[in-house]
């Protein structure tokens, strides 16, 4: 089981003291934030791709290569790399590239992100938005398996004798997520190449993302990858932390109010009634998170978002020091213990090489 986190890269103001970070002083705190995940012992540290404010993650592969210098272990990734409005030529490249950098530690999500104008931006349609994801993809997966590839589509020119470079580390494409909030046809993707299915389930109810993974999982199975519950699955998730319930319900109130995602709408009492959000005692976070395997089944890769809504950068990182010191290792424990033999873990670069001899 894998446990990490995410980062949407959003620069939002402190509503308790109303001061704003800058993107430089956003950007260094989350490099800071990655590499204060490794030192706590989480597995993931994944960024978002955004082109607009108020956000600063547009060059995921960039910061992903820094921090990758600055640390050993942690896998590093992307909760979105837009398959719709990149290249799929640069899209390999770049990943193969970070790949070697990284000495193997790095997969990556694909999505069609949330922001509409991004599509023109890029010279594409957003209604073309699924057939974009299915060829831009398809041909991903060619040009990292095929050392010469010719391609014809309807979204880009054709490649005749192409071969994209550098070539995946040790001849192993990075291992691929799918992530998606609301599309079966993206489930159907992920199952059919035998990838993974990322939920990231932190603002819709549980009994939506139940059907999606259901059907990700039946699909998994029909393609012949193996039975269901053998699917790879990822989860999202929130939480706020602190020693005491009541201290994190206080401190973290002014944020949840007036977050640009989620704020000016359900209380927070509702919010955490309804979505994974947790905030609480430790105990609070490990009881709620164990529920995922309830709602869910057995799966591989749990991703918490922490430094959101303006949190400052020195709560964030008290919160990681709770995350990794208090929740994580109890959910590690427990969710091992109950995976069947069966189950897989979640695929890294050294399993997957394993795998090809």
């Amino acid at each position: 089981m894998q446990f990490g986190i995410f980062t949407v890269g959003d620069v939002t103001t402190d509503p308790t003291n109303g001061t704003t970070p800058t993107e430089h002083e956003r950007i260094k705190a989350m490099v800071r934030i990655a590499l204060k995940a490794e030192e706590v012992g989480l597995d993931v540290f994944a960024t978002g791709e955004h082109h607009n404010p108020p956000f600063v993650p547009s060059s995921p592969t960039t910061m992903l290569g820094y921090i990758a210098a600055q640390t050993s272990k942690i896998v590093l990734s992307t909760s979105t790399t837009l398959i719709t409005t990149n290249d799929p030529v640069k899209i390999a490249e770049d990943f193969a590239m970070l790949q070697h950098l990284a000495d193997g530690r790095v997969d990556l999500m694909m999505g069609r992100g949330n922001t509409g104008p991004v599509y023109p931006w890029f010279g594409q349609d957003i209604r073309q938005g699924i057939p974009l994801a299915i060829e831009n993809y398809a041909l991903l997966r060619k040009l990292w398996r095929e050392d010469v590839v010719d391609w014809e589509g309807k979204f880009r020119t054709p490649l005749q004798g192409f071969t994209s470079t550098p070539r995946p580390l040790d001849g192993v494409p990075p291992f691929v997520w799918h992530g998606s909030i609301r599309s079966p046809e993206i489930a159907e993707q992920a199952a059919y190449y035998g990838d993974g299915f990322f939920a990231n389930h932190i603002f819709w109810p549980t009994s939506h993302f139940q059907q999606l993974i259901s059907f990700y999982r039946q699909r998994f199975e029909h393609y012949g990858h193996g039975a269901a519950d053998q699917a790879i699955v990822g989860l999202g998730g929130q939480a706020f932390i602190r020693p005491k319930s009541q201290d994190a319900r206080n401190e973290f109130r002014p944020y949840f109010d007036n977050a640009p995602v989620y704020g000016h709408g359900p209380s927070l009492e509702e919010f955490t009634d309804q979505t994974p959000l947790t905030v609480g005692s430790p105990q609070e976070v490990i009881d709620k998170t164990l529920t995922f395997r309830e709602h869910f089944g057995d799966y591989q890769r749990q991703l918490f978002l922490m430094d959101h809504a303006g949190l400052p950068l020195k709560t964030v990182l008290e919160q990681l020091d709770l995350l990794g010191e208090q929740v994580i290792p109890v959910l590690r424990k427990e969710l091992d213990s109950l995976r069947p033999a069966h189950v897989p873990e979640a695929p890294t670069h050294e399993s997957l090489k394993a795998a090809l001899v």
